[in-house]
């Protein structure tokens, strides 16, 4: 079993904010394709990275978790390529974990 988790920004580069109903769609996308979603909407975690020594970007992100037996790879990185394209991110993560349930 897989956790593969998808880390969307609440804001572009130009600070305006994504509309609503990009999350709505992406949610109902996953649960159609996954059965099920956990969305971590209330307390958006913060990003950090270094862009240089000098400037250091933050921003703020939502982080969207789905469960599925199989790792489609190929199907995950069209997905990736398409919502990097929507939020306009030169990198947007998603990342798979091995998981086992207890």
């Amino acid at each position: 079993m897989y956790l593969v988790q998808i880390l969307l920004p609440l804001y572009d580069n130009l600070g305006q904010a994504f509309p609503q109903a990009d999350y709505a769609s992406v949610r109902e996308e996953l649960t159609d394709r996954f059965g099920g979603i956990t969305t971590y909407l209330r307390s958006p975690a913060e990003g950090s990275w270094q862009e240089s020594p000098l400037l250091t970007i933050h921003d703020e992100i939502v982080i969207y978790e789905v469960m599925t037996e199989e790792l489609d790879r190929e199907w995950w990185r069209i997905y990736r390529e398409r919502l990097s394209r929507s939020y306009r991110q030169d990198v947007l993560i998603v990342r798979a974990s091995e998981i086992q349930l207890l």
